[in-house]
């Protein structure tokens, strides 16, 4: 008996005819497919990308040249005799010069007591700015008094007064205390640093009040809540204002030069201006000066850095 024709169960293929349910289905368009070598051809670089790497690293090799380069000429030349400082080609090496420039240094402006003078203002200065600094910005960030918000904007136009228009005020405040000449006059204008406030006030808002009110609640008294709970949790901010007034102590030229008198009180920036004549210069003592200026500050860079840069990051996202 004829149970008549098979039943076609595969839909239609790609060319039309109808696909048996034996046959496989055809999954791509024919002609498509990627074989192994193209697909190898399409997962390489592009030759410009290529070029880029080479190209990159001489930028940045270059760079690096630019920015190490001065300091190594400026550590060579300062081993060096004074004839040999500009000769050219530049003297590439160490000299052995250094420790007659060195001696020359201490007869020409006494290097030690030199540094003794900059280490102690830089010193005291910035120890007295941060403190300062952390105080006042405490309260302006923590305290509700009357007149806040009057005192912080006139506080923040001082920062718009250049310092040259001090400068006068200044000395004559100094006069009239009889300062001229010691370590007061150059450490008392740098303890109160508008900038160093703002940085500190900024950074204190941002510290829940819940946590300084349940210190409170335990007995704690203020200090005792700055020290202990204030003070840890900013300390990256502290470092980073600690560099900057330790940075700005060490470098200042044009105050310590109008307050001090005697050599025996010159501070390194000072001393360094002397040392070039009216007729004669020795470029090997003054440029051995630099360097000896430059140690310190980036000696402590490399210490603090990880806290200077920390610091910089919490005083960008703080609101």
């Amino acid at each position: 008996m004829t149970t008549g024709a098979p039943i076609e169960t595969g839909a239609p293929s790609e060319t039309g005819a109808p696909a048996k349910s034996g046959a496989p289905a055809t999954t791509g368009a024919p002609g498509k497919s990627r074989g192994p070598g193209k697909s190898r051809a399409r997962r390489r670089t592009p030759a410009p990308a290529r070029a880029r790497g080479p190209l990159l690293t001489l930028a940045l090799a270059g760079a690096f040249g630019l920015c190490v380069g001065p300091f190594y000429w400026l550590a060579m030349a300062a081993t060096q005799e004074d004839k040999d400082v500009f000769s050219w080609p530049p003297k590439l090496l160490p000299g052995g010069h250094l420790m007659e420039n060195l001696q020359g240094l201490q007869e020409s402006i006494g290097l030690t007591r030199v540094l003794v003078n900059t280490v102690v203002v830089a010193g005291v200065q910035t120890v007295g700015a941060v403190v300062v600094s952390v105080l006042a910005g405490y309260a302006f960030a923590k305290f509700d008094f009357r007149g806040r918000n009057l005192f912080f904007v006139l506080l923040l136009s001082t920062l718009v007064i250049p310092d040259t228009v001090m400068l006068i005020p200044i000395f004559q405040m100094m006069m009239e205390l009889g300062l001229i000449d010691t370590y007061q006059s150059i450490v008392l204008p740098g303890l109160v640093t508008p900038f160093g406030i703002f940085l500190m006030r900024q950074a204190l808002r941002s510290m829940p009040d819940e946590l300084l009110d349940a210190a409170r609640v335990d007995g704690a008294g203020e200090l005792r809540v700055l020290w202990r709970i204030v003070l840890p949790v900013n300390r990256p901010i502290i470092a980073a204002l600690a560099l900057f007034v330790f940075l700005g102590g060490w470098n200042q030229f044009v105050w310590p030069l109008i307050a001090l008198r005697s050599p025996e009180m010159y501070t390194l920036p000072v001393a360094t201006a002397t040392l070039q004549g009216l007729s004669t210069t020795n470029y090997a003592q003054v440029l051995l000066a630099s360097a000896i200026a430059a140690l310190p500050v980036m000696a402590l860079f490399l210490v603090l850095q990880r806290q200077f840069i920390s610091g910089l990051l919490a005083g960008a996202t703080k609101e």
